[in-house]
């Protein structure tokens, strides 16, 4: 059938609807699911017979199918505040009239609170609304909240499902669960709120961003780990990650729970650590290392100094002797800096029994290995890498970046010498963290720094209906070498714990 003939019909197919349909515009169901009216589709497709005419083309031509555009992802429903515009209002009174105490250091939260719940108490007076006693004390509690909290970021910072919060700019909120990205309806006011977030955030920590330093890492109190970015290098407006750390700090059982790692490479690890072992967790951006070097952590004796280093403070040991030491940015005048690498070899200073850097990103890290290898033993660090042999190489670039010169052999020589074990953790497409590696560091053959797999993960299994990875990591069969000095102090591991084929004795361990 032609355009000309099925202009006809759907014409004939009106006027027929019009006889029992109630209302000359009653709609037309499309297969798409769309809902348009016959006159438009008649008067779109003599539009079309028009166009095709001017083309020189008739109706008899084959038509062409044009797929649907694809439909955007439904966006989440925002619902409105009916006192948006009064919170917003008092929210500015009460910066013109408190906003230089807001970070006075001489105030306790306390006291700063009590003190804007006042000024606020006055504010909504003077509105003259019409609300009860507990609207008026909510009313109160959202609005400092806002100003003195963190707005709408205090319910997802208050959910335990949410492991990070990303701020793309003020009207544009994700956060992550169970490994999962997921727009929230929860929105700023506007480009002022956010900013003034950030800034109570950094202040807290002694921190500063500004336009002269227009990006910053910070921690909140329960010690989430927090990055800040504002224009001019953020274009759409400033920008907020918070990377949530769990109130009570995950133990090994949780990781187990998780599918992280398996009771047989918990076995392992322990040992590794309480025999003195340098570990070295690598992996990529979010895939758990601060979480693991936390777990590590835990297995170290309480009768042993710890010192920890970190560029913001992170680590949540739960040992009684920690000394923890947090670098420092450089102030207005682009002077003070302290560095991870001051802060590592002053620590060599501090009697420390171990050494547990957040993450080695630069030229500390040559110092680090020379710690590992003048007697202080037992370190433990994180690198970002995406496997144990990336990691070697990576931590060579890093020594170089010290500037000293000193050729690659010599470098190769110092990593095989400090560094007994890696292990690799991934974030799999299912959201689940896993140990995929644990490598040990062999030695030396030539030029070339050797690595031997202990354990890997096994992939063959595939997903399963739901999405969720099959697989765990299993003992490749080889002993490493790093049992005999476990062995050596005094910690017995079961022969069945590297070899495949003996899985059921490992129920001595269980």
């Amino acid at each position: 059938m032609n355009l000309n003939d099925r202009l006809s019909a759907l014409r004939a197919e009106q006027e027929g609807a019009d006889v029992f349909a109630p209302a000359p515009s009653a709609p037309y169901a499309t297969p798409s699911g769309a809902s348009i009216q016959l006159g438009a589709q008649a008067a779109a497709l003599q539009a079309t017979d028009l166009a095709l005419g001017s083309a020189g083309l008739t109706g008899d031509e084959p038509a062409i199918f044009h797929p649907p555009a694809p439909q955007p992802r439904p966006r989440p429903v925002v619902t409105t505040d009916p006192l948006a515009a009064v919170k917003e209002k008092a929210a500015e009174e009460l910066f013109s009239r408190i906003g230089s105490r807001l970070n006075d250091a001489s105030l306790t939260e306390e006291q700063l609170h009590l003190l804007a719940r006042a000024e606020l108490a006055e504010i909504v007076a003077a509105e003259q609304l019409a609300l009860s006693t507990a609207e008026r004390n909510r009313l109160i509690d959202d609005i400092g909240a806002d100003v003195l909290g963190y707005g709408p970021l205090e319910p997802l910072l208050a959910d335990p499902t949410v492991s990070e919060i990303m701020v793309n700019r003020f009207d544009r909120l994700y956060v992550e669960r169970n490994g999962r990205l997921i727009e929230t309806p929860h929105r700023f006011t506007g480009e002022a709120q956010l900013r003034r977030v950030i800034e109570r955030i950094v202040a807290r920590v002694g921190r500063r961003i500004d336009e002269s330093s227009p990006l910053v890492d910070a921690r909140l109190e329960d010690g989430s780990r927090v990055n800040a970015i504002i224009p001019p290098l953020a274009v759409d407006g400033a920008s907020l990650t918070i990377r949530k750390f769990a109130g009570t700090p995950y133990n090994v059982n949780d990781l187990i729970g998780f599918g992280s790692l398996t009771r047989e490479v918990a076995t392992v690890l322990d040992a590794a650590v309480r025999a003195k072992l340098n570990i070295l967790v690598s992996g990529g951006t979010g895939t758990g290392k601060t979480t693991l070097l936390n777990v590590l952590s835990a297995f170290i004796p309480d009768d042993e100094r710890i010192i920890t280093i970190e560029d913001a403070v992170e680590l949540q040991l739960q040992q009684d002797h920690v000394v923890r030491l947090e670098s420092r940015p450089p102030n207005i005048e682009g002077r003070g800096e302290i560095t991870i690498r001051e802060l590592v070899r002053n620590s060599l200073r501090m009697r420390p029994d171990r050494i547990v850097v957040g993450e080695v990103r630069g030229a500390e890290s040559l110092d680090m290995l020379q710690a590992m290898n003048t007697g202080h033993e037992g370190s433990i660090s994180t690198l970002h890498a995406n496997s144990p042999r990336d990691a070697i190489s990576r931590m060579e670039t890093l020594v170089l970046m010290a500037g000293m010169d000193l050729p690659l052999r010599a470098i190769r020589e110092q990593i095989a010498s400090a560094i007994d074990l890696i292990v690799q953790i991934t974030r799999h497409k299912d959201g689940v963290r896993r140990i995929t590696h644990v490598t040990e560091v062999h030695g030396m053959e030539g030029d070339i720094i050797t690595l031997q797999d202990a354990f890997t993960f096994d992939y063959s299994p595939g997903y399963d209906e739901e999405g969720r990875l099959r697989g765990r990591i299993e003992p490749t069969g080889v002993r490493p070498r790093f049992a005999e000095r476990i062995a050596d102090h005094g910690i017995a591991l079961p022969v069945a714990l590297f070899q495949p084929d003996l899985r059921e004795m490992l129920g001595e361990i269980r």
